[in-house]
């Protein structure tokens, strides 16, 4: 079993990487991501993490993350001083070994994003385990459900959540797989308005074949290309399509963001104009937190769960869903979703938890962004 410790540097590029992979969700990794990692490491934590492929089978592996608002808090500097004394994602991996009977040996992010990436690894390190280099999406998402892990026959459940206010409860099983993040949202509008879940407990077999593999040092590969061509006065747009393998879909400028919060999350539509090379068109962008649906000229060009990435265009930083407003200028990016992923929609139970009814257009099937953007020729 062969572990290393991300340096300082890795964890500056891994921030900007995840928050372009994140597709607008996942969190802010400018102010929530980086005080938690120069917070964790004045305290000394390391930040430990271990490839798939090298786990033993018989590990015990959890998932989980936070969800809600850190708008929760007074500060960001009010929530780290709390976290010191209640961190509710190591209240729930408690709750999970109690559960289980035996310790957790490895953490593995739900998703890509600027809060629940460096969350888990904060975790960890609090911990004294190590963080799988791997994710349940390989991007951001906006329900629990909506996990490569579902996807590969790994139960959700059960499901221990624990609340800022100190409420706790366990989804101890579930009907169907969109239940527990109902129920999860409901108590964030009752109490606290954030908390952390621990789900998807597995062994290390399993962990390796559902797992999207290696999207932590990925992130810090994204991060680093796009930071290097910035610096070097070159396109961090071309840069990162570049290194995801993504196609440029448009470049553009906000007419029109409408949204509203509805059970905890944010749904809302983007209307872009084009600039440069994009002049006369339009781009619609669909949102649940995370953008789900891009069209050009009322045309689909990417759907979920492949990835709709959104940046800006002179530094190559992502935008993050809830800073978009009227006249913000960005790239967007598609990029295709890891096979894995995209295997999950081939059963019924994907479908029902990944399918473009969640997000409001059940009309719209799946199709790849490669064969999309094909069709357009763009």
């Amino acid at each position: 079993m062969k572990e290393r410790i991300l340096e300082k540097d890795e964890l500056e590029s891994m921030l900007v990487g995840v928050g372009i992979l994140g597709t607008g969700g996942g969190g802010d990794p400018e102010g929530f991501g980086k005080p938690l990692v120069e917070w964790d490491l004045s305290k000394g934590r390391e930040y430990r993490i271990i490839s798939p492929e090298k786990v033993k089978d018989n590990a015990f592996v959890v998932c989980g993350g936070y969800a809600g608002s850190i708008k929760a808090y007074t500060s960001i500097g009010d929530m780290l001083q709390k976290w010191e004394k209640r961190y509710e994602l190591l209240e729930a991996l408690k709750i999970t070994e109690e559960i289980f009977k035996r310790k957790v040996d490895h953490a593995v992010p739900f998703e890509l994003g600027g809060t629940n990436t460096p969350a888990i690894l904060s975790l960890a390190a609090r911990v004294g385990i190590s963080t799988i280099d791997g994710d349940g999406l390989g991007r951001a998402a906006p329900e629990t459900q909506m996990s490569s892990f579902l996807g590969h026959g790994i139960s959700l459940t059960p499901m221990p959540f624990v609340d800022k206010e100190g409420n706790a409860f366990i989804v101890k099983y579930a009907a169907k797989p969109t239940y527990p993040d109902e129920i999860m949202r409901l108590a964030l509008d009752l109490n606290g308005k954030i908390g952390a879940n621990n789900h998807y407990p597995m062994n290390g077999k399993q962990l390796k074949e559902s797992v999207i593999p290696n999207t932590i040092t990925f992130s810090i590969k994204v991060g680093d290309a796009v930071i290097n061509a910035a610096k070097a006065k070159k396109d961090p747009v071309e840069a990162f399509v570049e290194v995801s393998k993504g196609f440029e879909l448009f470049r553009g400028k906000v007419k029109e963001m409408k949204g509203e919060d509805v059970k905890a999350h944010y749904i809302a539509r983007a209307i872009l104009e084009g600039f440069g090379s994009y002049s006369g068109k339009t781009m619609d962008i669909i949102f649940k937190n995370e953008a789900m649906l891009a069209k050009i000229n009322g045309k689909v060009v990417a759907i979920f769960p492949d990835l709709i990435c959104m940046m800006d265009p002179p530094t190559g930083r992502g935008i993050m869903t809830s800073n978009i407003k009227t006249g913000t200028e960005m790239a967007v990016i598609g990029v295709p979703a890891h096979k894995r992923l995209r295997e999950c929609l081939k059963s019924k139970v994907g479908r029902d938890s990944f399918g473009s009814a969640r997000y409001g257009f059940p009309e719209i099937k799946y199709r790849p962004i490669e064969d999309l953007v094909k069709e357009l020729a763009l």
